[in-house]
C-alpha cells in the first residue's frame, strides 16, 4: 500500500466535501510508536460529510463494498491504493474526536491528524463490547497506549466501565 497516496485521496476527498477526518487503526497505531503491519487505511469523518467523501473516493476509483450507516468500506482495483475503511461520527462524538485530535507523523507517511489515545482506546473498548474476539486483535494495541505518559486514566477507565469490561481494563493495565 502506498500511504502516501491513499491518504491524499482522503485528504482530497475531504477537502472538497469541507470534512474534517483523523487516521485510525494500524496508521494510527504506528503515529503512537506501535509498530504494527496494517494492510488499509482506517479514517474517522463526521456522517454529515459522508455522501460528499464517497463521491470523491469515487472519482479517485475506489468502489463502495459495505455501507452502512456507522460504517463504509471502500476498495481500489490498484494495489497500492487498495482497502479503505470510513468510521462515521455523529456531531457530539466528532466535536469530542477532533477537539483531543493531535498531529503526529506516520512513518512512511506525512503528517496526520490522529484521534488521542483516550478516544482511540474508546474506540476499540466499544469494537470489544460488540465482538469479543477482537480482543485477542485490539489488547497489545490498548497496552501500547495505556503507556502513553499524558493518558488520561480515568477518561480510559470509564470507557471500559461502560463497556462492562473492567475485568479486562484491571488485566491490561497490570501488563501495560
Amino acid at each position: 500500500m502506498d500511504l502516501r497516496r491513499v491518504l491524499g485521496v482522503v485528504s482530497a476527498a475531504c477537502e472538497a466535501a469541507g470534512a474534517r477526518w483523523a487516521v485510525i487503526g494500524g496508521v494510527a497505531m504506528n503515529a503512537y510508536g506501535h509498530a504494527r503491519n496494517t494492510f488499509d487505511v482506517d479514517v474517522v469523518a463526521e456522517s454529515i460529510h459522508r455522501a460528499g467523501i464517497l463521491d470523491g473516493c469515487a472519482k479517485a476509483g475506489f468502489r463502495v463494498l459495505h455501507d452502512v450507516p456507522a460504517f463504509s468500506n471502500l476498495l481500489h482495483d490498484d494495489r497500492d491504493l487498495g482497502r479503505l475503511d470510513f468510521m462515521w461520527l455523529d456531531e457530539v462524538t466528532g466535536s469530542r474526536i477532533f477537539r483531543g485530535a493531535r498531529e503526529l507523523s506516520v512513518p512512511d507517511g506525512p503528517n496526520v491528524l490522529v484521534p488521542a489515545p483516550e478516544h482511540l482506546v474508546a474506540m476499540k473498548v466499544k469494537g470489544i463490547q460488540n465482538q469479543p474476539t477482537r480482543v485477542f486483535r485490539d489488547a497489545t494495541d490498548i497496552q501500547h497506549l495505556l503507556r502513553i505518559p499524558d493518558l488520561d486514566d480515568n477518561q480510559v477507565r470509564e470507557s471500559f466501565a461502560k463497556a462492562d469490561l473492567l475485568d479486562l481494563y484491571k488485566r491490561l493495565k497490570e501488563l501495560a
